[in-house]
């Protein structure tokens, strides 16, 4: 009976139930990788391991779930063998696997034998049609998270996002443009929100491309809108921007809650963030750097952005930390110290005064 609540809150139920069973099976795989990856030097190499992860999860649970409905049956079927376990456990692996090899021979065992039969093809027939579901939504996911790259760099940094708008755009109002990403991402957040906290393995699932991640996209969006909130008050798109930002921490409160990572629902707006004061004057030069219209002064803006990125740091460092995001700009520290990398950009592509290469923003990199 334990074992059939685990299969059906797991594969059935559409909210996130917390399965003893699950929940040690994706321990024992987390805590497999993590010492598989100690000598583990490279990020890339580190990345390429960890996709296998995931799915490595998924298939131990499944092995799981058939080992243990076999003990249980084979056990039932024991008074009605003569206590013969050898038998018992034959008959139970026969019905259990449809080979139909050890016929019962009375009316208790052959219950049992059909109950076992019924078991083993539904717990199969679950999984199929809930890896399709579980790589539907993944793919949903990563279509939009492809569709940043080329808005925001690889890997997505706020500032980033915010500089190619205003570059790509040229001295054309790109307040429209921004607009209609903020409320493509709400919706997308709203959509993971869901997904990811009822189908857990979909958080530690990594993107094709080494530097890209569900996460690290939806911060980067958020913080590109956090930007334009305390530095272009009078230009912002105001609505778009607040509830993307508000959905965003939404969504990640509510992964959060779902893997059990501590959530501060009433976070202090004055806390001091991680991305200080200095970090913050070089985005706004590399914004300055392509025109974007900035109408209030560092010093001013920076309580607002504080104030917003208050909202969320706390729990996205914790969420890139639980599942080893790509080491990018402003996205808190891992459990191995990777550098945190610069989006990508061409040399000769880059921005006109501010490159991603500039020795003072390299010599500033911060979590």
């Amino acid at each position: 009976m334990l074992t059939w609540i685990s299969v059906i809150g797991t594969l059935i139920v559409t909210r996130p139930l917390h399965s003893a069973l699950s929940r040690v099976t994706g321990l024992a795989t987390v805590k497999a990788f993590h010492a598989l990856l100690r000598p583990v030097s490279t990020y890339e190499l580190r990345d390429r391991i960890l996709s296998w992860q995931a799915p490595m999860s998924l298939f131990l649970r499944l092995l799981a779930w058939m080992i243990l409905f076999d003990v249980s049956f084979t056990l039932l079927l024991m008074p009605f063998v003569g206590g013969d376990l050898g038998r018992a456990a034959s008959e139970a692996g026969s019905a259990m696997f449809t080979l139909g090899y050890a016929a019962p021979n009375n009316l208790g065992n052959t219950v049992l034998v059909y109950a076992a039969a019924y078991t083993g093809l539904t717990v199969i027939a679950l999984q199929v049609s809930y890896l399709p579901t579980l790589y539907a939504a993944f793919n949903r996911c990563e279509a939009d998270v492809t569709l940043l790259v080329s808005r925001a760099g690889s890997p997505s940094w706020g500032p980033e996002l915010l500089v190619r708008t205003r570059y790509g755009r040229a001295a054309r109002d790109s307040s429209n443009e921004l607009a209609e990403l903020y409320q493509q991402w709400e919706r997308w957040a709203a959509e993971v929100a869901e997904s990811h906290s009822t189908y857990l393995t979909l958080v530690w699932f990594r993107s094709p491309s080494p530097q890209s991640n569900w996460l690290i996209s939806l911060l980067s969006v958020m913080d590109a809108a956090a930007l334009q909130l305390a530095l272009s008050p009078g230009t912002v798109p105001n609505t778009r921007a607040r509830l993307v930002v508000r959905m965003g921490f939404t969504c990640m409160n509510q992964v959060a809650r779902a893997i059990r990572l501590p959530v501060d629902d009433d976070p202090d707006p004055d806390a001091p963030l991680n991305v200080t004061f200095d970090d913050f004057q070089l985005a706004v030069q590399m914004l300055r750097s392509v025109d974007f219209p900035i109408e209030v002064a560092p010093e001013q803006a920076w309580p607002h952005f504080r104030g917003w990125r208050a909202n969320y740091e706390k729990v996205a460092y914790a969420l890139a930390y639980a599942i080893d995001a790509p080491p990018s700009m402003w996205s808190g520290p891992r459990r191995f110290p990777f550098e945190p990398a610069m989006p990508h950009r061409p040399k000769n592509r880059t921005a006109k005064e501010v490159r991603p290469d500039d020795p003072q923003i390299l010599g500033r990199r911060k979590g």
